[in-house]
């Protein structure tokens, strides 16, 4: 007999009519209030202006859900735009949201600091993007046990002790499966411990786009390695040797090793 874990948790809190909390709710809003307060010590010990944090907050939750939404459409639901542009538009913007994209979060974020910098030139951009990442491997664990606690991404079938059995899900087979959302979970909590750890020793000192880099190999480094355990998202991709998720991992990947490599050129570690 295969060993299980039976997840049948409800996603939702709370409910009172039309109204309800939802677990991935909860966990999105408090990977940006808990972000938010990392974020404000480091500019306290930096000596940034604090009027700057709400600013920055409201790019980054625009930035993020934009991109994260746009991206989903565009990777992932781009061929639907013809049927219908206008609906298209419309549900890819307006919530409630069925799909956000990692890879366009991503992108969204290096945009709205790109915005977020030309209104505010005394910033410098990497000095952002390094003090962002941070906090943003913090969010990315909380949204993957958000997905968790959804019973969504499930992983590929599997004999581990460890499997799922997501009885919540119905898209897919019932049978046990690879938790890959807590893979992923737990891989973002691990690199928000490191790249605490390295912003801590040296601060200021920090070679600039060091966590930038770090951030964006190890992520999705990780992802290219975890979609090879999870099912695909659309049917379009079990046509392909590599599915979307790594096709787009690949250049993320590549741009974060050149961010590192040139991070450690300009200001060795020593």
């Amino acid at each position: 007999m295969i060993n299980q874990i039976v997840w049948d948790v409800s996603p939702t809190i709370v409910k009172i009519g039309t109204f309800e909390i939802r677990w991935y709710g909860l966990l999105f809003a408090m990977g940006f209030l808990i972000g938010f307060q990392i974020i404000a010590r480091v500019f306290k010990f930096e000596n940034r202006d604090e009027k700057d944090l709400d600013k920055l907050l409201l790019t980054m939750i625009l930035s993020i859900v934009l991109g994260a939404r746009i991206g989903h459409y565009v990777f992932y639901e781009g061929g639907h735009f013809m049927d219908n542009p206008l609906a298209f538009l419309w549900d890819m913007l307006v919530p409630p949201y069925s799909g956000l994209a990692s890879h366009g979060a991503a992108f969204g974020v290096l945009i709205g600091l790109i915005i977020f910098k030309k209104r505010n030139p005394s910033y410098d951009y990497l000095w952002l993007t390094d003090r962002m990442v941070i906090v943003s491997a913090l969010g990315g664990a909380f949204i993957r046990f958000g997905n968790f606690m959804n019973s969504e991404i499930v992983g590929k079938a599997t004999d581990k002790p460890w499997g799922v059995l997501f009885k919540r899900n119905f898209e897919f087979e019932q049978v046990p499966r690879h938790p890959a959302q807590l893979y992923e979970s737990i891989s973002c909590l691990v690199l928000f411990v490191i790249l605490f750890f390295l912003y801590e020793r040296w601060k200021e000192k920090t070679p600039r786009g060091l966590l930038t880099g770090i951030f964006f190999v190890w992520i999705f480094g990780l992802r290219f390695c975890y979609e090879f355990l999870k099912e695909n998202q659309e049917k379009f991709e079990d046509t392909m040797a590599l599915n979307m998720g790594q096709i787009l991992s690949i250049p993320v990947v590549l741009f974060g090793l050149f961010v590192m490599v040139k991070a450690l050129r300009e200001k060795p570690i020593g």
